[in-house]
């Protein structure tokens, strides 16, 4: 019902697709009719997924974006026959730009896995109210955008240190995490949407679990390693009875 609720994921989802366009309408800014104004959190996804384009080679402009209430058909039908028209213009996603359409897809793609970590970091700039058409172009930059995505981090859960408490496997929001009882946790990379979930949750007594930027995680321990045998109180008893 809220144009807030077209998620950044959803526009790059519609392009890696194929679509040639993409338009978000949404009421008019200053009239929601819900106290969280979506139509604000609408705009500013969009000005971020139009550098995010912009940033892979698209043609920003095949993502657009208008404001109007639900009795203003006319303008409705203007803004769309405008858009189509200006889409049109620009030709077939990928041919235009000169990208070959697979590769395209497969980045973009990849892109979206990290939408997350993307709303995570931006979370404060993409809860701007804009009021100032003359800001839009320049709220979100490429070169910021840039930074962003090649400063992706990854998290590694440290085998020497996981205590197989099962916390962060609960958590992960993508089930990304595998593990059990007496069995220590590993992420599994492709899965992993690097919200960092997991690096909040786990017990500072343990601290298992690593940021890791600018360098290659390390490889899983082999599934006959992750078994903990755990000591009993009568077996540390008696090895501290030997020990003396």
């Amino acid at each position: 019902m809220c144009s807030g609720r077209v998620d950044l994921e959803f526009i790059l989802r519609a392009f890696s697709n194929g679509m040639d366009g993409v338009f978000v309408g949404g009421c008019r800014l200053g009239e929601c009719n819900y106290s969280t104004e979506g139509n604000y959190d609408a705009l500013n996804t969009v000005l971020l997924a139009k550098k995010i384009l912009e940033y892979k080679g698209i043609n920003p402009q095949r993502l657009g974006i208008g404001f109007m209430s639900s009795g203003e058909g006319n303008i409705f039908v203007e803004k769309m026959n405008a858009f189509r028209n200006e889409v049109k213009n620009i030709g077939p996603l990928g041919d235009a730009e000169g990208l070959e359409r697979r590769q395209l897809k497969d980045e973009l793609r990849s892109i979206a896995r990290f939408v997350p970590y993307i709303k995570l970091v931006l979370r404060e700039k993409l809860g701007k109210h804009l009021t100032d058409e003359s800001e839009y172009d320049s709220f979100f930059s490429v070169s910021e955008v840039d930074e962003l995505l090649t400063n992706v981090p990854s998290y590694y859960i440290d085998p020497e240190k996981c205590q197989a408490c099962m916390i962060c496997q609960r958590r992960c929001p993508v089930d990304a995490i595998d593990g059990g009882k007496n069995k220590i946790h590993i992420i599994d990379q492709d899965l992993c949407i690097r919200c960092g979930t997991c690096l909040e949750v786990c017990p500072t007594k343990f601290g298992a679990v690593r940021e890791i930027r600018g360098e290659p995680v390390p490889a899983a321990i082999s599934e006959e390693e992750r078994t903990i045998v755990r000591k009993s109180k009568k077996d540390n008893a008696t090895l501290q009875k030997e020990e003396k």
